[in-house]
């Protein structure tokens, strides 16, 4: 890895720890203005206070939510989109460029690939010259991959995660994003079988918030660098003692009794 490279992930990993608090706020673009992220300068905020080492967001939303005051914090500029009110919402394209995140500030680019649905090759293409130039800018790059298509009756199969995360690592990207198999051990072939760092995506709005520290220690205990949640963080009832009570276990290697214990501190 080159040295730009190098200088760059630090911006949005631990550089103690090598692992990453991730929280995306790109869903404006599949969803709208959802509860959590209607103001994003404040969204960005609240996890940066918390904690986080970046987010995620698409390049219109830079000049109003990253920066300006506050505690410094990563940044992801997404470079795909879909819509949740197009008929074939699983086929991402891309409308950003890597030259145009550098010119944004970013530290990094992201990607998002679904394995198995209609346009899988054109969004692997998409990803492979993504990945070439970023080595040539020296640009890290989150690849974020899931099986989601026709064929796949279950995304979160160990077997479907796994080629997922090997996927990302194959074609170029320096961390992988994958969904959770549900327990460490099934996990440990998504983190086993890529030699890149992987995170865990968060999914749909859980239950609880225990739920959600639960599966960021099983993830962690697979082998997992950190995660890419969103909605399980912005939508919390106060995002930035979740970011805090995450960032516990991913860096600190606490329990999940130990996170909950920091969520009770919490003034909601």
């Amino acid at each position: 890895m080159g040295i730009g490279k190098t200088v760059r992930l630090e911006r949005i990993m631990n550089r103690e720890t090598k692992r990453t608090v991730i929280v995306p706020m790109d869903h404006g673009v599949s969803s709208g203005p959802i509860e959590g992220i209607v103001n994003i300068k404040e969204a960005v905020n609240k996890v940066a206070e918390g904690g986080a080492n970046a987010v995620v967001m698409h390049k219109g939303m830079v000049r109003f939510g990253h920066r300006g005051g506050g505690k410094d914090i990563g940044l992801i500029v997404h470079m795909s989109a879909s819509t949740d009110l197009s008929p074939t919402k699983n086929e991402k394209v891309l409308v950003c460029s890597v030259e145009e995140a550098i010119k944004l500030g970013a530290d990094a680019v992201s990607v998002h690939v679904n394995l198995g649905a209609q346009m899988e090759r054109e969004m692997l293409r998409d990803l492979g010259a993504v990945a070439k130039a970023c080595e040539e800018w020296q640009m890290p790059l989150l690849a974020m991959v899931y099986g989601r298509g026709p064929k796949i009756e279950n995304q979160y199969d160990p077997k479907v995660v796994a080629h997922c995360a090997r996927i990302g690592a194959e074609l170029g990207a320096d961390i992988v994003k994958v969904p959770y198999t549900g327990d460490p051990e099934s996990f440990r072939l998504a983190t086993e079988g890529a030699p890149i760092p992987v995170v865990i995506a968060g999914g749909p709005r859980m239950k609880s918030e225990r739920e959600v520290l639960e599966m960021v220690r099983g993830a962690i205990e697979a082998g997992a660098s950190g995660l890419s949640i969103g909605r399980n963080v912005f939508q919390a009832k106060n995002p930035t003692i979740m970011v805090k009570a995450m960032a516990k276990i991913v860096h600190e290697g606490a329990s999940v009794e130990e996170a909950l214990e920091v969520l009770s501190t919490a003034k909601v």
